[in-house]
């Protein structure tokens, strides 16, 4: 079976596992797994050799959803009397519960040491997707980015990662810190590719709550600020949705945790709601495909989406979305919302995004790597 093959057998069960009614909820990460899923899977699940497993663990993590998915399928292995199964999912769900806790540490440390030095900051993206975990730590802050690189340095003895040209525009900061694998991404003041928005990042400020995951607490956003920066990561910069994506915003929907009218207005405001009303139509069907209903959605939502799953195909591991002509509509949205308010900062920094994909994207095909650029 050739690598595409496999990686789109591997989306359909680890889809299944997330999705499906008798395996797991998306709409509480902790309720509890029934051991029955459809025959189907089990028949998938059971046809798994090594190589199979191998692309599912790696699928997987890059998805940020192993904890999730590993757990309805532990309980398959279980119900076949397959030691051999049920030890590779206990070692990779330990494995992974290992780097979890060791990063929750360090997170909950590195809060603590910016709010100390007079740089508050919320925990955006990385706690998403929780029991699993980002890849790196990214964090949102109001404060002064010298005064976040200072202490980051003379607390924390970290060191900053090389900058992209992105990372400049973004107002954003990588930070190597010692003895953490993942890196901490520091946006200051800005968010957005180009650090064009501002609304956005008011209303993280004002809105954010505090939580506590194992004995840790943290300040993390409001439900309609996660899914709007989750949109600009799907829909304005990567254009590519994870399955970590709709499982996290699913979750949201699911419970009825979403104030559609603030998240309308939030949206129009930063001139992504047509991107927002299109990415949570996408999630929608996708649910749908697998679990029989997709998730509740405001008329608003539906009537704005200027899309759906039809302009998305699974390639290399990610469920990309078509960049031509539909995420330029987008693109081309958010800008004029910008020239309309007369905000010509923000949209001079907007414009410049055309350009630095082109140079990410030579870049990418000359050297294998955009790091440099985007």
């Amino acid at each position: 079976m050739d690598y595409a093959r496999a990686s789109t057998r591997s989306l359909r069960l680890l889809s299944e596992l997330l999705l499906a009614p008798a395996c797991s909820s998306p709409a509480s990460v902790h309720a509890p797994v029934i051991e029955t899923c459809p025959q189907q899977i089990t028949e998938i699940v059971s046809a798994l050799d090594g190589r199979d497993r191998q692309d599912l663990e790696a699928l997987a993590m890059t998805n940020h959803v192993i904890i999730r998915s590993f757990a309805p399928l532990q309980k398959i292995f279980e119900a076949e009397g397959n030691e051999q199964g049920v030890e590779w999912t206990f070692t990779a769900i330990q494995r992974e519960t290992g780097r979890i806790n060791r990063a929750l540490g360090f997170l909950q440390q590195i809060c603590a040491v910016l709010e100390e030095c007079g740089c508050p900051v919320t925990v955006i993206k990385s706690l998403d997707h929780w029991p699993d975990l980002g890849s790196d730590l990214d964090l949102y802050t109001d404060a002064d980015a010298g005064r976040v690189v200072e202490a980051m340095g003379t607390r924390l003895n970290a060191t900053l990662a090389e900058r992209s040209w992105g990372d400049r525009l973004a107002n954003k900061w990588n930070f190597i810190v010692p003895g953490l694998s993942e890196l901490v991404e520091v946006h200051a003041g800005r968010l957005g590719q180009t650090g064009e928005q501002i609304a956005v990042t008011r209303s993280v400020s004002a809105r954010a709550r505090m939580i506590e995951l194992r004995g840790h607490p943290f300040r993390v956003p409001a439900p309609e600020d996660r899914i709007v920066i989750s949109t600009l990561q799907r829909m304005y910069r990567h254009f590519y949705i994870r399955l970590c994506d709709i499982i996290d915003n699913a979750g949201l929907l699911d419970q009825h945790l979403v104030d559609f009218g603030y998240l309308r207005s939030l949206g129009s405001t930063a001139g992504v709601w047509e991107g927002i009303a299109t990415c949570l139509k996408i999630i929608s069907e996708y649910v749908q495909a697998y679990r029989g209903t997709g998730v509740p959605l405001d008329t608003a939502v539906t009537e704005s989406a200027k899309f759906g799953l039809e302009q998305v195909c699974f390639r290399r591991d990610f469920l990309r979305v078509s960049i031509l002509p539909r995420s330029i509509h987008l693109y081309a949205s958010e800008l004029m919302n910008f020239l309309r308010q007369g905000d010509l900062r923000n949209s001079l920094r907007l414009s410049l995004l055309p350009g630095l994909a082109t140079a990410a994207a030579l870049e990418q095909k000359i050297t294998g790597s955009d790091k440099g650029i985007w």
